[in-house]
């Protein structure tokens, strides 16, 4: 009886919520920021969410610059990662739970990149890596990763996404 009541305690433990997965890496969402033009954020139609494009947000000022010259790989991932809080902050706004996210369907991700540059997948990796770890097997996403020769005010990337939603 005592082994099942340890097993039960450590499957308890593993199963924490996205919102205690972001609060153990001390990862804090972020007040959503209002769309730049004639756009929301999100739409919802059926069970399905789709979330406008979002750039990687600090303390009210974007992260710029071009990948393979102005970015490394590694600050780029980082832009990705950021971007990837940014967007949950937007479905925490919309669902006000995290844990009614069923499924990240898709992902498009551009990366502001120079023409000789080839690391476009390492370097959304960053969103998706958030995605997997915040959601688990549900985090687990199509994907596309595209090099664009600009984006607007020359932000590093640009990442919307597809949700599946209770």
């Amino acid at each position: 009886m005592l082994f099942a009541g340890i097993l039960f305690m450590s499957v308890r433990a593993a199963a924490q919520t996205p919102e205690e997965k972001l609060a153990a890496k001390g990862i804090r969402l972020s007040e959503v920021s209002k769309p730049v033009a004639n756009y929301v954020n999100v739409v919802r139609t059926g069970n399905l969410l789709f979330l406008a494009g979002k750039g990687p947000l600090v303390n009210g000022e974007y992260i710029k610059g071009k990948l393979g010259k102005d970015l490394t790989v590694e600050q780029g991932y980082k832009a990705a990662e950021i971007t990837a809080i940014d967007q949950l902050s937007v479905l925490k706004a919309e669902l006000g739970d995290l844990s009614k996210v069923k499924r990240i369907v898709k992902v498009n991700g551009y990366v502001n990149s120079e023409s000789d540059f080839y690391d476009q997948p390492a370097v959304i990796n960053g969103f998706s890596d958030m995605m997997v770890y915040v959601f688990g097997e549900k985090g687990k996403h199509a994907r596309t990763s595209l090099g664009v020769n600009t984006l607007p005010s020359n932000i590093a990337v640009e990442i919307e996404l597809i949700v599946e939603v209770e």
